[in-house]
């Protein structure tokens, strides 16, 4: 695991350049809020990014939202570091819980939650449309097959679709 740094603690070395922060929130979340001078390396996408390496002189502060994130990912995160590497204790939400300094964008829903709520709502229509009008049914067949497709092949067509919405446009 790795080891903690306070939000307070992190600031004043980010602020003497001791330190380089790493945020690894999905971009969604860091438009909504981030801290200046954080590099953004989501996650989900971490593995494939080129992220320079840490050195005694300057490690790498890694933060999530709440901690969590980076907590259950310390050892991929130590090893993508390729030297010292510390965690930020309780995220960014802590950061801007204790009044720290935070850069606020637009926020819009995160695209999963946008799909979970089109779905959901689908499947629903088709489930009460079908006692209605029976070839509903396949509504929510279809949008049942297409989760299935989606969660093996890593694609969402209705999260392609819901991306191009006007409200996820930046």
């Amino acid at each position: 695991m790795l080891p903690v740094i306070s939000p307070a603690e992190t600031l004043q070395k980010l602020r003497d350049g001791k330190i380089r922060l790493v945020d690894i929130r999905e971009p969604d979340e860091v438009n909504a809020v981030r801290v200046p001078g954080a590099e953004v390396a989501p996650l989900s996408v971490i593995k494939w990014t080129h992220l320079a390496p840490a050195s005694p002189n300057l490690p790498i502060v890694f933060t999530c939202n709440s901690g969590n994130r980076t907590t259950k990912q310390s050892d991929l995160l130590e090893e993508l570091a390729g030297g010292p590497a510390l965690q930020m204790e309780g995220g960014v939400s802590t950061w801007a819980k204790q009044g720290l300094p935070v850069e606020r964008g637009r926020q819009s829903m995160p695209l999963f939650r946008q799909i979970q709520i089109a779905a959901g709502s689908l499947v629903l229509i088709g489930v009460i449309g079908s006692a209605f009008w029976h070839p509903f049914f396949w509504l929510s067949a279809f949008v049942g097959a297409g989760l299935v497709f989606a969660g093996i092949s890593g694609f969402c067509g209705l999260g392609v679709l819901l991306s191009h919405m006007p409200w996820n446009r930046r």
